[in-house]
Parts: C-alpha cells; sequence; structure tokens
C-alpha cells in the first residue's frame, strides 16, 4: 500500500512553488466492498499538502480490506511529504523553506474526536524534487 500511494501522489506546483513540507493526518472510512465513503483531516501543516493526497486516496477505492462481520471500517493514514535536498546549499531553498513556515496556516482539531474502531496505517512518506 505505501508504494501504491508513493506512485499515486502527483505534488503540485504550488507544493513546488511554497517548498512546502509537513504532515497530514486522514481519517477514512470504507464500506464492506473497499470504497471510501468519508475522509476527515485530523491535522495537516497546511492546506496546500492535503489536496494531491486526498485524490491519491480516491484512486485507492477497492482496496481496502474490511474484516469480516463489519460493514464499515475506519483507517487512520498519516502522510509525510518534503522535498529531496538540492546537490547544492542554496540560500533561496533555505528562504523559501523559512517562508513556508511563517506562511503557513495549520488544520486543527479543536475537540476531541472519537476514533472508535481504526486502524493505523504506516506513515506514507513522499519527496520531491525542487526545481
Amino acid at each position: 500500500m505505501s508504494q501504491f500511494f508513493r506512485d499515486s501522489v502527483a505534488v503540485s506546483p504550488e507544493i513546488v512553488h511554497k517548498k512546502a513540507v509537513g504532515t497530514v493526518i486522514f481519517k477514512f472510512t470504507a464500506d464492506i466492498n473497499g470504497n471510501i465513503k468519508k475522509v476527515i483531516i485530523y491535522y495537516a501543516d497546511d492546506y496546500v499538502l492535503t489536496t494531491p493526497l486526498i485524490e491519491a486516496l480516491k484512486k485507492s477505492n477497492h482496496k481496502w480490506v474490511i474484516p469480516n462481520h463489519e460493514k464499515t471500517h475506519d483507517f487512520v493514514i498519516p502522510f509525510t511529504v518534503y522535498f529531496n535536498l538540492p546537490s547544492t546549499d542554496s540560500k533561496a531553498v533555505t528562504d523559501g523553506l523559512y517562508q513556508f513556515f511563517t506562511e503557513r496556516k495549520p488544520i486543527l482539531s479543536t475537540n476531541q474526536i472519537p476514533m472508535d474502531d481504526a486502524t493505523l496505517l504506516p506513515t506514507i512518506v513522499v519527496r520531491y524534487d525542487l526545481p
């Protein structure tokens, strides 16, 4: 499954331009056929990181194994997104990363979120190259 997401996430030009890095945690519900029914953002370092991850998640319909005698099942999946370090030390990269961190707007939960019967999936690491 990790390889599926590494292959399916299309990092947007906006992420590359902003030199966006961070963590996103989703909870999603799958039905008995493995179709994704609902996606909840538990945490995201910035909204810009969520869009390509949700699109990749949508491509994973019919791939979720639901335990017997359940009509739905919840999964929690964390993503970590960051760029590959360029071969040369660049002040522009450092400045861009600093600017992203000072301007980011995290998506946070302000109240408790019941987990019910959820399966925590392994963290998916998404790396991208800077131009």
